[in-house]
This record gives C-alpha cells, sequence and structure tokens, in this order.
C-alpha cells in the first residue's frame, strides 16, 4: 500500500524525488482547485499550495485523517493554523525557511531605495513627461534597524552591507550573539527605535507581533524615519501608520497590508510617503527552484524515515 503525497506542483517537474515505487509514495498535483486529486484521508505529506487563500490551505485538513506532514511554501504558517485543530496529534508543521530569503530581503532593499530617493515620484513625473530633479536621501550613513531577525532578517543585513549604513541593528525574540553581531530581546526595542532611520519589519505573525507596530512604536519612531513592512499586514496598526504618515512625520514602504488585499478607496492608497507594492516579496523567479530543492529534500528524508527540515511544531 502506498501513501499519497499531495504537491502544488507536477512531480515530473521536481528533479531528485524519491522514486514512488520504491518509497511507496503516489504523488498527487492539487493546486487549490475545486476537486480534490485522491480522498484526503489517503493522504500522509501535505504540501499546502502557494499563494492561495486560508480557505484553500484548510479545506482538505479535516479530512486528512493519516497525513503526517503538512508543509507550507511560505515562511509564514499563519494561513494553515486555524486548521490544526482538526489535524490528529503528531502531525508536524514545517516551513519553507530558505526559499523565500534571496526574493524577500532583494525587494526589502528596493522599496528602501525607492522610497528614500523618490522613485514613486520620478514615475509620476514621467507620465507627466515633467522633468524634476532634486535632493535625496542616501541609504549611506543611516542607521537601519531589523525586526525580526531570523533567516530573512540575517538576508536583508548581508545586502545592507555594500550600502555603507551608520549602523544596524538586530531584534529578535530572545537576545543572541551572530556573526553580523549582538541580536537584541524585543524588550529593547522601545530604546532602539528612536535611533533608527530605516525600521524594517520582517517578523512572522504571532499574537506578540499582531500589532507590534502601533501608536507606541510608531511614536518612537525619529521624524522623518523609514518604516519598511515585509512581514504580515497586522503587524502594523494600519489605523496609528495613517495618523503618521498623513502628518508627514514618517514614511512607509508596504509589501503587505491590512487589510490584505488593500480595497479600493482606502485610505492607504494615497497616504502621502507610502509606497506599496501588493504582496509580492516571496514572488519571483527564485521561489521555483528553491521550493522544488525543498520539497525534494523534505520528502528524501520522509521516505528514509529521517528527521525533517523546518519542523515549526508538531500538534
Amino acid at each position: 500500500m502506498t501513501s499519497d503525497v499531495w504537491l502544488p506542483f507536477a512531480a515530473d517537474e521536481i528533479a531528485g524525488l524519491p522514486d514512488p515505487a520504491a518509497a511507496g509514495l503516489t504523488y498527487r498535483f492539487w493546486d487549490g482547485g475545486e476537486e480534490f486529486p485522491a480522498d484526503p484521508a489517503d493522504c500522509a505529506f501535505y504540501v499546502v499550495p502557494y499563494l492561495k487563500p486560508m480557505e484553500t490551505a484548510v479545506r482538505p485538513l479535516a479530512r486528512m485523517s493519516s497525513v503526517q506532514v503538512v508543509q507550507t511554501l511560505s515562511a509564514g504558517i499563519d494561513h494553515v493554523q486555524p486548521g490544526l485543530g482538526a489535524l490528529r496529534a503528531g502531525v508536524r508543521l514545517c516551513n519553507a525557511r530558505g526559499v523565500h530569503e534571496a526574493s524577500t530581503a532583494e525587494l526589502t532593499l528596493a522599496l528602501i531605495l525607492a522610497s528614500l530617493r523618490g522613485l514613486p515620484g520620478f514615475i509620476r513625473c514621467q507620465d507627466q513627461e515633467e522633468w524634476r530633479p532634486g535632493f535625496y536621501p542616501a541609504l549611506a550613513d543611516k542607521s537601519v534597524l531589523i525586526v525580526g531577525y531570523g533567516s530573512i532578517g540575517a538576508a536583508i543585513e548581508d545586502r545592507l552591507v555594500p550600502f555603507e549604513c551608520a549602523r544596524v541593528a538586530r531584534i529578535a525574540r530572545s537576545e543572541r550573539n551572530t556573526a553580523r553581531g549582538f541580536v537584541h530581546a524585543l524588550s529593547d526595542l522601545p530604546s532602539l527605535l528612536p535611533e533608527a532611520d530605516v525600521v524594517i519589519l520582517s517578523t512572522p505573525l504571532t499574537e506578540a507581533t499582531r500589532g507590534l507596530a502601533g501608536a507606541d512604536f510608531l511614536a518612537r519612531m525619529k521624524d522623518g524615519a523609514l518604516l519598511v513592512n515585509v512581514a504580515r499586514g497586522p503587524v502594523v496598526d494600519t489605523k496609528a501608520l495613517l495618523a503618521e504618515t498623513e502628518s508627514g512625520r514618517i514614511t512607509a514602504a508596504l509589501d503587505v497590508t491590512d487589510p490584505e488585499p488593500l480595497p479600493a478607496g482606502h485610505p492607504l492608497w494615497h497616504a502621502p510617503g507610502v509606497l506599496i507594492s501588493p504582496h509580492v516579496g516571496g514572488s519571483t523567479s527564485a521561489f521555483w527552484p528553491r521550493a522544488k530543492r525543498l520539497l525534494a529534500a523534505q520528502l528524501t528524508r520522509f521516505a528514509a524515515a529521517e528527521p525533517l527540515s523546518n519542523v515549526l511544531l508538531t500538534t
């Protein structure tokens, strides 16, 4: 008897997968369509479709009575957590650490540079055939604070190195030392915020980080500072952010928003000094090869009954 593996890619597109006959696996393609590819009760390894709504991600979970592994293709797991209560005990939930670092770090730097150097205004002027030179802030000599120093936060710092920043400070849940330097605990945030010219949010969405960048957080940011959110929309209190940006005191570059997708007519669209990208931090050509390498490696371990990587919790 074989165990089903649900994949959001065709199995023949993923180099290095275990031979299904030798491993006792049957690969099923499901990318969130209305029809399931087989009985969910036979699924042992479920790879959650990428960039699908929460309702799609969790829809088969209640019927997956034999599932052993739920593998996301995102760094965050908030879109599957509501369905975990339906699973039996012992199911491992794994994330996609190692897949999105390059893409998200690239976009973070792009958002910082575009915001500081005034690129949105240049584009508007180009549309109007207007030549408006000016004097703009540089990233060089700025103090940067990374809030959420996991693998993505570290990848962001790697890419900041050539830009001659005056300082990069790091915050995670608990303090530690890294090759790049000391990482502060979250409790140090109030004292570090006033010193930063650029504040980057790259935290997972948890109960501890929901609304983290609220009115008090934003009020502690220095005048003229830039807030960059590549984490999750609800990490920022949108109402508080609007109050600060509409006053012109700070600016923001957001790859994620709350609500999301941002509806037409929402004041955030036209808030002064706000640059918005539509949650595309991980959506680049770099995603596909890294995601497929992760799945091949995880399924090779699974077939050999070896410990999996990126296990965040066990139900």
